[in-house]
């Protein structure tokens, strides 16, 4: 990443390590290592990991717990009470879910939010249109218990990552047009993972999700 940032003349990004399917045993080795920011796709794995945790040898670090997979609108008490960050916002109803219940636990800080775009209108992917983030922005920065911090994408995995660079400029160029309206708060561009970060950070990430290239590959559980 350092490599990449110094050849890209940008600044170096954020890591979050996605946890997702490891262990409490990996993450607590990260941790011990000093990684703080972990991405998770389920609220109900984050919720059993997080308890779990608790009684590693990193238990009293100072973790930040992202969620980073699709979430629906009747997981927003857990995701709102759990998580430091949801990347996924990607409709004005899971805004307004996630900051009511945010809202009801007042000794949290605000929940810090990023819109998910689906960048190359891929009729499989969640995320809304990036002609819908404006509004959707308004909304969220409009919730007093949520704070918008900026954009997530995941592109088309086109097996070439050069391919994949025109979506990483649009989504900058989305970011920087948020970032211009919101002011600093907005600081947080979410993109590029283990086989393409050298090209997000070369177009601009702030925050790259790497889970491969730090856990190895994911051995799925039966029904994961």
């Amino acid at each position: 990443m350092q490599r990449a940032a110094h050849d890209a003349g940008r600044p170096v990004p954020r890591l979050l390590a996605v946890s997702k399917t490891q262990d409490e045993t990996a993450v607590a080795n990260l941790a011990l290592q000093g990684q703080t920011a972990f991405g998770e796709n389920y609220v109900q794995e984050a919720v059993a990991k997080h308890a779990a945790m608790a009684s590693t040898a990193a238990a009293g670090r100072a973790l930040e717990w992202h969620l980073i997979g699709h979430l629906q609108s009747n997981k927003a008490a857990d995701a709102a009470a759990l998580f430091d960050w949801v990347q996924t916002v990607d409709r004005p109803k899971l805004a307004t879910a996630l900051a009511r219940h945010r809202a009801a636990r007042p000794t949290l800080a605000p929940l810090n939010v990023l819109i998910q775009v689906n960048i190359d209108d891929e009729a499989s992917k969640h995320g809304c249109a990036p002609a819908e983030a404006p509004a959707l922005a308004a909304a969220i920065a409009a919730e007093a218990s949520l704070r918008l911090r900026g954009v997530m994408v995941i592109p088309t995995p086109h097996a070439d990552p050069e391919l994949r660079r025109p979506a990483f400029r649009d989504a900058k160029a989305l970011f920087d047009g948020l970032a211009a309206q919101y002011g600093a708060a907005v600081d947080t561009l979410s993109m590029g993972m283990s086989d393409d970060y050298r090209v997000a950070i070369a177009e601009g990430a702030t925050m790259v999700r790497i889970g491969t290239a730090l856990f190895g590959a994911r051995v799925r559980a039966a029904g994961v």
